[in-house]
């Protein structure tokens, strides 16, 4: 089974367990490192996600993929469920959307004004663009980046 229908197939067993709790999925994962095998699923609601949710949900997950027959994932695997963090990634269009206002980082495929990761507080999005707000050595500074030319994005920590 490729790392695709593992995802498919995770995705399917935990969205109703997710709405359950009125929780959101915010990822699946299904990696290995080393010689062992990772399935993350990562979760997330409006208030943040606690330690017990992830408890809770990693033993309702559980209990779902082991009555699954055929064994959608044969080889050994550790399941991690967990919050994607405060420093999370911008993936999808509502993540972005939530993150307007946000101080964000984001990292180009190639330099714009040669630097290729700017942070800044995400002030504008349009489907083709977004505009940052950012500092340059103690002034204010506005650059308006095309987004096909971002490499990744995530929330970042303002210093």
């Amino acid at each position: 089974m490729s790392n695709n229908d593992v995802i498919k197939t995770v995705t399917e067993l935990v969205e109703p367990i997710l709405a359950e709790h009125e929780f959101e999925l915010f990822d699946i994962e299904f990696v290995k490192e080393g010689q062992d095998w990772y399935l993350r699923v990562y979760i997330d609601k409006p208030a943040g996600i606690t330690l017990n949710d992830c408890a809770i949900i990693s033993d309702q997950l559980s209990e779902s993929l082991d009555n699954v027959e055929p064994d959608p994932i044969p080889q050994a695997y550790f399941l991690e469920v967990s919050s994607p963090g405060a420093e999370r990634p911008l993936k999808r269009e509502q993540d972005y959307e939530k993150a307007v206002n946000d101080y964000i980082n984001v990292s180009l495929y190639q330099a714009i004004e040669g630097k290729k990761v700017y942070e800044g507080t995400l002030i504008e999005l349009t489907p083709e663009t977004l505009t940052l707000d950012y500092l340059d050595k103690t002034r204010h500074k506005q650059i308006t980046i095309d987004r096909s030319k971002i490499a990744k994005a995530r929330l970042a920590i303002k210093f």
